[in-house]
């Protein structure tokens, strides 16, 4: 009943810009900590990013001062801005929340992926 998509993903140079962007929907009571994961190919997955509800960020440190993690909880969507991309910022990138739906049930809830290649 909860459905995260995620979109903004593309091919980009290095230095360039994309702006993700992941809108969380369905039974939702309280959506608690949003975050960005991401998975190159033959590597596991990583924290890109969290915000919890209250406005609290962690970055993972290859990230930190390029990327900035946001939401607007009127539209239950977490965006992440990426600035002066890197070849190893290739990956898909997931979106993921924790959430208490209608049902009382509090669960991790994960997109489908979005693909982002920075090449030249």
């Amino acid at each position: 009943q909860v459905q995260l998509v995620e979109s903004g993903g593309g091919l980009v140079q290095p230095g360039g810009s994309l702006r993700l962007s992941c809108a969380a929907s369905g039974s939702i009571y309280v959506t608690y900590a949003m975050a960005w994961y991401r998975q190159a190919p033959g590597k596991q997955r990583e924290l890109v990013a969290a915000i919890t509800s209250g406005g609290r960020i962690n970055y993972t440190d290859s990230v930190k001062g390029r990327f900035t993690i946001s939401r607007d909880n009127a539209k239950n969507t977490v965006y992440l801005q990426m600035n002066n991309l890197k070849s190893e910022d290739t990956a898909v990138y997931y979106c993921g929340a924790n959430i208490v739906d209608f049902s009382n049930r509090r669960d991790d809830y994960w997109g489908q992926g979005t693909q982002v290649t920075v090449s030249s």
